[in-house]
């Protein structure tokens, strides 16, 4: 870390109230939209520091008041529990009482409570994973579902309508190189084709006939911080926390889960969807969820699993023939690689349909 960010850093964690004294900074290179820093105290207690990236969130006032929103009414869920504090972030208050603190360049900090002893996960791997994961979520969702999803903000308008993509994908399609065209015209026939029953869901949430609850938005299962023995505990990275349908969270936390492949392998033959993990996903979820959720929202659980996985194809797509301006690649047909990985991931998908 440089002086500049050491000094940085230090300044705005002496914004905040903390008990004791900030004895070491350290920066956490792992995330790549919020800078982030873990900082501890005299008195041994840690706590993480971020800078909202605005490029990403361009109101980070409203990703604040939503987070502020939810994470004080899953904490008096969980007041009553010894370990209360571990099964939700808690955000620290500056000196004034506020939940941030803006700095002189005009970006957001924000400071939480570091929760230690827990375990992440990359990847799922095995069918115990998969089920604590869904259950984690299902219960995030369960205890969020009496809170009224309109009091939140909507921080990226239309990020998971279907409609919006394929217009984005269209658009990209009339400024494409010829050369990129050529290359990608077997993804782009598949998904054109699956276009209609893509929009499925995101037509009848638009219809209304979907409820408005609130939704994660991006629930992988790093996002997840599990206890020593496994139990999902906390459910993490709230900046994209707003109103939705459930089912966004479900389909995303399907893709991932569920893929035996990485999300940019070459081969698309190595990309498998893994009923057993999807199997104990979906009965972890359900264990938690299935007392607030609608005959039609269940229904359509593993439905969302295949639109999530296509809305992210078409993303991925869209960014290749709009020359990679918003996915960070690592060479050039990289986005295309990972369009085509999560096509065979609904073929796969479409191949084990019947016995999901």
């Amino acid at each position: 870390m440089s002086e500049e960010r050491f000094r940085e850093a230090m300044e705005m964690a002496e914004r905040f109230s903390v008990p004791g004294r900030i004895t070491s900074i350290e920066e956490n290179t792992v995330g790549h939209i919020n800078r982030t820093y873990i900082l501890t105290a005299d008195d041994g207690r840690k706590y993480t520091l971020q800078r909202i990236n605005s490029a990403v969130f361009p109101h980070p006032e409203d990703v604040m008041q939503n987070i502020k929103a939810v994470t004080e009414h899953l904490a008096e869920k969980y007041a009553s529990l010894p370990d209360g504090w571990r099964r939700a972030l808690s955000l620290m208050r500056t000196e004034d009482g506020k939940c941030c603190s803006v700095a002189g360049d005009g970006m957001y900090w924000r400071m939480y409570r570091y929760i230690d002893n827990v375990e992440t996960f990359s990847k799922v791997t095995d069918e115990d994973v998969a089920y604590n994961h869904g259950n984690a979520i299902g219960k995030f969702q369960k205890d969020l579902s009496d809170l009224d999803a309109s009091s939140l903000k909507t921080v990226l308008p239309l990020f998971h309508d279907m409609k919006t993509r394929f217009s984005q994908l269209r658009k990209a399609v009339e400024s494409a190189s010829e050369e990129r065209l050529e290359r990608a015209a077997g993804e782009l026939s598949f998904l054109f084709e699956n276009e209609e029953r893509g929009c499925r869901i995101s037509r009848l949430y638009s219809e209304g006939r979907l409820p408005a609850r609130i939704t994660h938005n991006d629930t992988k299962v790093n996002n997840v911080l599990f206890s020593p023995s496994g139990e999902g505990l906390c459910v993490i990275d709230l900046d994209t926390v707003m109103p939705g349908t459930v089912l966004f969270d479900t389909g995303d936390m399907i893709r991932t889960a569920c893929n035996t492949a990485d999300e940019d392998e070459k081969d698309a033959e190595k990309v498998a969807f893994s009923l057993g993990q999807y199997r104990a996903l979906r009965d972890g979820y359900l264990e938690a969820s299935s007392s607030f959720l609608t005959d039609d929202e269940s229904s359509l659980i593993k439905e969302s699993g295949r639109t999530m996985t296509e809305i992210v194809a078409v993303r991925f797509l869209t960014d290749y023939l709009s020359g990679d301006v918003y996915f960070r690649t690592a060479y050039p047909e990289h986005n295309l690689v990972r369009a085509r990985a999560q096509i065979a991931l609904m073929k796969s998908m479409d191949s084990q349909w019947r016995d999901f």
